[in-house]
């Protein structure tokens, strides 16, 4: 055991010659996750749906990486695969998987409209399937790989006018269990975080609500919403050596949002 130990050291939370796969990473928390590899070491392919990359291109570019960028629309198979080809034809593997695109469509629950349900259940769960599947064949190649999926507080809970992502995020649980279950025997760990609420400019309408504000701030231990800064170090954490024998889990960063009536 003294050996063991004594192996340790903190080159094992280093992503240093990692290539990472995040999703919807040009904006809001993708661009957090995102940033924390570059910072880690890693180079980043980001596959995106809107036109802006310029921020993030700067940002992690200012750390020293590398990173690629392609649109497209991940709800379609075809791009699926353009997306896993993309990053092996820039960098040659894919070590880190972030199935961070995702979307919400909110109305009253009576008529809520089947498109919407299909476009949300399309992007924030079988998106990340299909993509996670496609991803996992190349990682158990490589024999190893990590896969992080984006959850939510709402994984847990429930909120009304958004059914489709409710079920969804309800989803990315099952989905991460499953394939820690299938895949861990390649040495490739699927993990989920579940961020709570966040002030981004994604949720501007509702945290500028300030009765909705201080309804969800009562039920945070911490006493404040989350920032993007709150989610870096626990990607860094489950995409490093340090969290090899983590599999399967969803880990809450939402300052205890989920802990309390």
């Amino acid at each position: 055991m003294t050996h063991e130990i004594t192996e340790f050291s903190m080159d094992m939370f280093s992503l240093k010659g990692k290539a990472a796969i995040v999703t919807g990473a040009n904006q809001n928390l993708g661009m957090a996750y995102a940033l924390a590899f570059a910072k880690a070491g890693a180079d980043l392919f980001i596959p995106h749906f809107t036109d802006e990359t310029d921020t993030i291109r700067k940002l992690i570019e200012a750390e020293g990486r590398k990173v690629t960028f392609l649109k497209g629309d991940l709800t379609q198979k075809d791009h699926v695969n353009d997306v896993v080809k993309g990053c092996l034809d820039a960098y040659g593997k894919i070590d880190i998987l972030v199935n961070n695109a995702g979307m919400g469509v909110f109305h009253d629950f009576l008529d809520y409209p089947d498109e919407a349900w299909q476009k949300v259940i399309n992007l924030n769960m079988n998106a990340v399937y299909y993509l996670s599947h496609e991803v996992g064949k190349v990682m158990a190649k490589q024999r190893s790989g990590k896969i992080i999926n984006i959850a939510s507080a709402l994984s847990f809970t429930a909120d009304k006018l958004c059914p489709p992502y409710v079920a969804s995020k309800h989803a990315i649980v099952g989905i991460t269990r499953t394939f820690a279950n299938e895949l861990g025997q390649y040495n490739i760990q699927t993990n989920a975080i579940a961020p709570g609420f966040y002030q981004t400019e994604i949720n501007k309408a509702i945290s500028d609500n300030k009765a909705f504000y201080d309804k969800i701030n009562s039920r945070i231990p911490d006493g404040r919403w989350g920032c993007a800064y709150d989610l870096m170090g626990t990607a860094v954490f489950l995409a490093s050596d340090a969290s090899n024998y983590i599999n399967g889990w969803t880990i809450n960063v939402d300052g205890g949002f989920t802990t309390t009536l």
